[in-house]
Order: C-alpha cells, then structure tokens, then sequence
C-alpha cells in the first residue's frame, strides 16, 4: 500500500498561542547563543565598538518525514503549525506501516525525520547506521478492540474474538500494532483467526469503518480519532503491554538543519501537549 501523504491544504493554518510561545523561546535561545559566538573588538583588532549580536538564521527549505499511520492526525496538525511558524519551510508527511517506512529508509529513500511505532521497526534503521545519534522515545499507545457504531457482532471482550461468528481484522504480525496483538493475545491466553491481515493500523480501521468486519484490535488513539464512526472497548489492565514511538533525524538528512528544527519541536512541550490531546501516553 503507498503511504499516505499529508496534503498542502493545512499549511496555511494560523499556529497557536502556544505554539507561538515555545518558537519565541527558541528563538530567543537562538539569539543568546549567536551573541555568545559573535566577535567584537576583544577578538577583532579591526572591529569597533561592542560585540554585536547576530542572530542565527531560521531553517528553511523543505523536509521529507516518514511516520507512522496512526501519527496521522496529530502530525497534520504539528506539521501545519510548524509551516505556519516558520515561513519559507515545506513539511511533507508520508504515513504508513513502521517497517514498510523503515524498509524504505534502508533501501535509499531520501528522508530527514523518521517516527516509528515500535522499537523494533527503529532498530531496522539504527542497525543500518541511518539514525543520527540515540533515537528519542516520545510517546506510548495501547491497543483497543474497535467495533462498527452498534456493535452489530456483539463484541464485549477480548475472549469474544476467538469465536468463529466473530469477523476480525488485525495488523499483519511485522506492523507494530500486529506484533502488539499478538503479544496482547498471547498473554490473554486468546487465540483468533482473522479474516483479514492490514498493512497498518489505519487499513485495519477502515474494515470496520465500512462494515466488512465485526472487530479490530487498533490503537486506543485510533479509535478516538474515528469519531461517531466506530465504538472502542477496552482491552485489558495497567500492565497489558503497550508500544512505544521513537523519534530520530537520518544520518543522510537533505535538509539536516530543518530536520533537526522540527524533531525538536515534536519533543518540545508543545508537541508533546498535542500528542497528549490526541489520547497518546506520554512519559
């Protein structure tokens, strides 16, 4: 399936006050440090007066960043805001299954930012020596047994999937939201045949959005983004396993300045609030 790619519509949105207040704040850090750095007179015998500050300029330009499916809404938003604060720079977004993203990172794509679902998928890009530096864990999701508005299966519980009546859609095993499942399952003591393996969590959302399946095990953020459309259940206690999303700027960035631009506002407050918004789990 060709990943999902955000559409240029949105970066026009005005940013928010708060997102308003954490560039100011940065650009104010920006500023001191230029200062810091400037030459004046006590290093320069041709310069007169004071050392002037210079402040640094904004990155510009475009990036390219693959994430995963279920960042969907939340990065629309923190891409547009991004745009909006900084004139001049491009953040397109391309969504789909973390180890298809991380497959096509090692096969040569040229992206700047990755955010993946899992640890595992990550890794397949940290042991290709593609990360630059320790990739940055911000934010958790767990899974949620989703259910056409009505609950026409009857679905009330996680042993309800196992039985035969009961049409499942689950993430294929190498997505995150598949290996969590099945992890989930496993330790439920639950066995399910699905009708249908997806490619990510949005497909598998979809299924029951359309009807075509009783019941899909997708993430909890998933659900509350589809709205009217579906009805969640929830899906064990405070120790079921969760997933957890890592964040890291490529050793082969095209554009390494505004990469690193926006890795850092997604990990500033202001994107981690957003994400909290969103229903992800943060800390």
């Amino acid at each position: 399936m060709t990943p999902a790619r955000r559409t240029r519509a949105s970066s026009a949105r005005m940013p928010s006050a708060r997102v308003l207040l954490a560039l100011a704040a940065g650009a104010a850090a920006l500023l001191v440090l230029s200062a810091c750095s400037s030459r004046g007179a006590a290093d320069d015998p041709t310069a007169s007066g004071p050392p002037v500050a210079r402040p640094a300029a904004a990155p510009t330009g475009d990036i390219t960043v693959l994430a995963a499916a279920s960042l969907t809404e939340t990065f629309d938003a923190l891409a547009a805001d991004f745009e909006a604060a900084n004139p001049g720079t491009i953040v397109t977004v391309s969504y789909g299954g973390s180890s298809a993203l991380a497959q096509q990172i090692v096969a040569g794509s040229p992206v700047d930012d990755f955010f993946s679902a899992s640890a595992a998928t990550m890794q397949t890009v940290t042991d290709a020596g593609l990360a630059e530096g320790e990739p940055a864990t911000f934010a958790r999701n767990a899974l949620e047994i989703a259910v056409p508005a009505g609950n026409p299966g009857g679905v009330t519980s996680l042993a309800d999937l196992a039985s035969p009546d009961v049409k499942v859609a689950l993430c294929a095993a190498e997505v995150p939201c598949g290996a969590l499942a099945t992890t989930v399952l496993e330790a439920e003591g639950v066995a399910v045949t699905p009708a249908t393996l997806e490619p990510d969590v949005k497909s598998a959302l979809t299924k029951v959005e359309l009807g075509e399946v009783d019941a899909a095990l997708v993430y909890e953020t998933d659900v509350a983004a589809a709205g009217d459309s579906v009805e969640g259940i929830e899906v064990g206690d405070a120790s079921t396993p969760t997933t957890s999303y890592l964040a890291a700027r490529l050793v082969d960035a095209p554009n390494p300045d505004l990469a690193e631009a926006f890795l850092t506002f997604v990990l500033s407050s202001t994107g981690q609030d957003a994400l909290a918004d969103a229903g992800f789990r943060i800390g």
